[in-house]
C-alpha cells in the first residue's frame, strides 16, 4: 500500500467545515499516526450567498464546487462535505469513498421560549430554509408560519435572539460538532420527523484516479454506516430528488436488519405520503428502490411535480 508523508484534506472555511475536516484528520491519525495532515481552506458559492433560500438559487453542489476544481486539479487529496449537501450524480473523474462517521442525524428545535414546537402559540414563526422541514414542521403544525432563515449554525442561532422567530430547526450534527448541544430545546424522532439523505454523516470525496489514498483511506470505512447511507441515498436518487426538495429518508442497521424510512412532503404539509421498508444490509440499494416504488404509488410523483411547478 502507498504511505503519505502529508495528506492535504480541502475543507469550506465555516467553523462546523472545520470541525468536521478535523475529525476525519483525528481517524486518519489513528490509524496512521506517522501521517501528517493538513487543512486548506476553501470559500464556496454557498458560503458566499447567505440572502437566498437555497432553492431560490442553483443548489446543486452549492457548497462543493470550488473544493471539486482543487481535487481536480491535484492541489488536495480529499474534500470533507456534509454528504446531505452532496448530489446524487458526481461530476466525471470524482467519486465519494465509502462513509467513515456520522453524528446524530435528528433534526432539533431550538428556542428561547419554548420547550417544543407542541407548546408553540398559535401562528408562531419558526425559522428554516429546508422544504423537507417545512413541510413536516406544516404537516404537524399547519398554523405555523414558516420563514427562511440562512447563514451558519452561529448566525441562525443570533437571528433566534435578534429577530422575529418564535423558534428555528436546525440540524442536530452541527451542534453537537460544534459542542452546542446545550442551546437544543427538543429533539425530533428521526423516524416520524425525517432527516435529510446522509444528514449528520460526513462524505469524503476524493479524485476517481488516486488509487493511491482510495486504499490509503479503505480502513476508515464502516460497512453497517455504508449500507445505510447508500439506503438514503439511493432513495433520494430513484425519486429524483436533491437537498432542495422536500424528501426525508432515515435508515437504521439492527441486529443485521435495514431498515429504512421514506417522506415525500407538499410545500404546505397537507400532502404528505411516508412508508417504510426492511430487508437484508446487503441489498440497501434495492430496498431503497422498492421503496420508492411504493411511495411513488402513494402519490409521491405527483408531490414531487407540484413542488417542482411551485418551484418555477
Amino acid at each position: 500500500m502507498e504511505t503519505f508523508e502529508t495528506i492535504v484534506i480541502g475543507s469550506r472555511a465555516s467553523e462546523l467545515a472545520l470541525a468536521q475536516a478535523a475529525a476525519v484528520e483525528k481517524m486518519i491519525k489513528e490509524y496512521y499516526s506517522d501521517t501528517g495532515v493538513e487543512i486548506k481552506e476553501i470559500i464556496t458559492k454557498g458560503d458566499q450567498i447567505i440572502d437566498k433560500p437555497f432553492h431560490e438559487i442553483d443548489g446543486k453542489g452549492l457548497f462543493l464546487k470550488e473544493l471539486e476544481k482543487e481535487l481536480l486539479a491535484g492541489e488536495i487529496d480529499l474534500a470533507v462535505h456534509s454528504l446531505k449537501d452532496v448530489p446524487t450524480e458526481l461530476p466525471a473523474g470524482l467519486e465519494l469513498l465509502g462513509p467513515t462517521l456520522r453524528a446524530d442525524a435528528r433534526d432539533v428545535f431550538i428556542s428561547l421560549e419554548y420547550n417544543s414546537v407542541s407548546e408553540l402559540p398559535e401562528g408562531a414563526v419558526v425559522g428554516t430554509s429546508s422544504l423537507r422541514r417545512t413541510s413536516q414542521l406544516l404537516g404537524f403544525r399547519p398554523d405555523l408560519v414558516v420563514k427562511p432563515i440562512r447563514g451558519n449554525v452561529n448566525t441562525r442561532l443570533e437571528k433566534l435572539a435578534e429577530e422575529d422567530y418564535d423558534g428555528i430547526v436546525l440540524a442536530a450534527a452541527g451542534l453537537e460538532r460544534l459542542g452546542m448541544t446545550d442551546r437544543i430545546s427538543d429533539y425530533f424522532s428521526p423516524r416520524s420527523f425525517l432527516p435529510a439523505a446522509g444528514q449528520g454523516a460526513l462524505a469524503i470525496e476524493i479524485a476517481s484516479d488516486n488509487e493511491g489514498i482510495r486504499e490509503f483511506l479503505s480502513r476508515l470505512i464502516n460497512k453497517d454506516l455504508e449500507n445505510e447511507l447508500t439506503a438514503e441515498r439511493t432513495l433520494l436518487k430513484v425519486l429524483g430528488g436533491g437537498c432542495q426538495v422536500p424528501v426525508g429518508a432515515y435508515a437504521r442497521v439492527i441486529n443485521e436488519e435495514l431498515t429504512l424510512y421514506g417522506l415525500v412532503g407538499s410545500l404546505d404539509g397537507q400532502k404528505i405520503v411516508r412508508d417504510e421498508i426492511t430487508g437484508r444490509p446487503e441489498f440497501a440499494s434495492q430496498l431503497a428502490r422498492d421503496l420508492a416504488g411504493k411511495l411513488k404509488e402513494a402519490g409521491a410523483s405527483e408531490i414531487l411535480e407540484e413542488v417542482r411547478n411551485d418551484d418555477g
